[in-house]
């Protein structure tokens, strides 16, 4: 039995005005995640990533198709099936009035746990929090509120853990460890959906992914042989300078960086030749091999409609 079931899932939103169209936020969405695995829901924005997430969580609901956590129907088996789900949501989401380990301990009410405190002890300790337990939520830099989320989404010990974009603005300490956390949970068997727009964190933790865009499932494949589709390898130099327009239209280029797909020898050195009869100079020229986000940026466009 899978971990999670999405089942020919499409939500549509009514038309904002009398004369405008309804918007299709996913369009037959298909796809199982076994449980233990570690998989990655990857799309730009307005993919319908949060979308899915939000059915899955019951806070909205399909308008077509089924969605399954271990077998129970997060519509109709409501309870069972959020009992088995951990949701960090995007928004910093906080009770104000109350301490981390106060809200921690509410939180473990709401899914009948009682007596936990070694367990939010663990979570504390392992988010960085234990010198915080005490402190007013409203006390707390946004990292830190982060934190707490992710501990109030494991608070219960749920079988499934679902991340939509929780490293979005937070410091490199807090990924680093949110991400050892997380996959010694996953190790010990709990099954992680992660989004995130930070494709070097899918590539490193996720074994399987999905890729969406405006609604639609373009890619579905574990990341290994998402990677070996790669058509080729990438050139990378720094630049000073403006890229004429021909060439600029075939690069990917971020600030001063600038890469273009190579399969060979030949066409690598038609590229560097280009940029010098541009009267521009390469500098810090390297060959490396296609990265996720590569092959992120080719499904994209291959799928643009």
């Amino acid at each position: 039995m899978p971990a999670i079931s999405f089942q020919s899932v499409s939500k549509t939103y009514p038309a904002k005005s009398s004369g405008g169209q309804p918007f299709k936020a996913l369009n037959d969405v298909s796809f199982d995640i076994a449980e233990g695995e570690f998989f990655g829901l990857l799309g730009p924005n307005g993919a319908g990533k949060t979308t899915l997430i939000s059915i899955l969580a019951g806070l909205s609901k399909a308008t077509q198709g089924r969605v399954l956590v271990h077998g129970h129907d997060v519509q109709t088996d409501y309870v069972q099936a959020r009992r088995m789900l951990g949701v960090v949501p995007q928004e910093l989401v906080f009770d104000p009035f109350f301490s981390v380990r106060e809200a921690l301990r509410f939180q473990s009410g709401y899914f009948g746990v009682q007596k936990n405190d070694a367990w939010i002890d663990e979570l504390l300790e392992h988010l960085g929090l234990t010198d915080k337990a005490n402190a007013n939520m409203r006390q707390l830099s946004g990292g830190m509120k982060r934190r707490v989320l992710v501990a109030q989404a494991l608070v219960h010990k749920p079988r499934v853990i679902v991340l939509d974009e929780p490293t979005a603005g937070v410091d490199v300490e807090l990924r680093q460890t949110l991400w050892q956390f997380i996959a010694k949970l996953n190790r010990e068997g709990h099954t992680v959906l992660l989004t995130t727009h930070y494709l070097e964190e899918a590539e490193a933790l996720c074994g399987r992914l999905a890729m969406l865009k405006q609604g639609r499932v373009l890619a579905l494949a574990s990341t290994s042989e998402l990677l070996k589709s790669a058509s080729s390898n990438v050139l990378r130099f720094k630049l000073d300078g403006q890229l004429p327009p021909e060439l600029a239209a075939k690069a990917r280029i971020t600030g001063r960086i600038v890469q273009f797909p190579a399969n060979d020898a030949l066409e690598i050195e038609t590229y560097l030749a280009a940029v010098r009869q541009a009267g521009l100079t390469a500098e810090d020229i390297e060959i490396r091999k296609a990265d996720l986000e590569d092959v992120f940026l080719d499904v994209m466009a291959e799928g643009k409609s």
